[in-house]
């Protein structure tokens, strides 16, 4: 359809902070001053921000569950001439937070939609993980559920890519202990807590060895969490010397399956991973 008329307002998608406030930008503050309607996940929880630079503009809620029924109302102040915010509760709208529909009906509609960009858990935890970042997947939120959770480490079994996911922190010992159990004890992961907040906490290690350390210090199960997996990197690097030549050793004598399960006891390395290395070696 064809954009309407410069008279049609447009809508703002604007980034918010992820924690410490000194984070928004100068710009974000004001688009919110100078919008006519602010459009929040949460209204109660925007107003707080809002307040805190003194900004009083009409709010209204826009959340997962009432999206699409207000997508038309949106549209309607927009073509009107009105300026309308989207934020979420915390970081960038629609990174795993609503504000998708929104988009999308505007843009259909010709209507104008403009990002104010800024704070976004996922690359502020990137950016610090000591991971890959010239290639990377975002996932969103895991399941809360280990076996569909399982399913997801799964499908990411053979991703060269850094894998970032978003998780609660509560259940992070579930989480890696699945990690543990599908890519194995030796798959490097980070977590990224309350970034910028006064508890911001940065670690990373062996799934095996992070294991240990949150069950050893529950404040690590508080607060908001990002989850990075190191992507899958050659076998080669991931197979120790001695456990090749284990594994060469056995094949000569045991099927591949059998094979690898021994070595995969005896070295704590995920079976899956060898088997592939066997196969390689026929």
């Amino acid at each position: 359809m064809a954009a309407q008329d410069s008279k049609t307002g447009t809508l703002f998608i604007v980034a918010t902070p992820i924690g410490n406030l000194s984070d928004i930008t100068q710009r974000a503050i004001s688009v919110l001053t100078e919008v006519d309607v602010i459009a929040c996940e949460d209204t109660r929880h925007t107003k707080k921000l809002l307040s805190a630079f003194s900004i009083t503009n009409k709010t209204l809620s826009l959340h997962d569950h009432n999206e699409r029924q207000k997508q038309d109302y949106i549209a309607e102040l927009l073509l009107a001439g009105n300026d309308v915010a989207l934020v979420s509760d915390a970081g960038t709208p629609l990174i795993s937070d609503p504000g998708f529909h929104l988009v999308r009906h505007c843009r259909q509609l010709g209507l104008k939609v403009s990002p104010i960009p800024g704070a976004c858990a996922a690359i502020a935890a990137l950016s610090v993980a000591g991971l890959p970042t010239d290639r990377f997947t975002f996932e969103g939120f895991l399941p809360s559920k280990s076996t569909a959770r399982k399913k997801v480490f799964e499908s990411i079994q053979n991703e060269s890519r850094t894998v970032v996911f978003y998780d609660a922190p509560r259940r992070a010992i579930d989480t890696v202990s699945d990690i543990v159990e599908v890519l194995g004890p030796e798959r490097h992961i980070v977590i990224a807590r309350e970034l910028t907040k006064a508890f911001e906490t940065i670690h990373g290690d062996s799934a095996g060895n992070f294991l240990a350390w949150l069950q050893q210090d529950a404040n690590q199960l508080k607060g908001e969490m990002v989850l990075i997996i190191e992507g899958l990197v050659k076998q080669e690097n991931q197979l120790s010397e001695s456990a090749i030549s284990l594994l060469k050793l056995l094949l000569n004598e045991l099927p591949p399956k059998k094979a690898c399960a021994i070595v995969a006891q005896q070295y704590q390395l995920n079976k899956k991973t060898l088997y592939e290395y066997a196969l390689s070696c026929k």
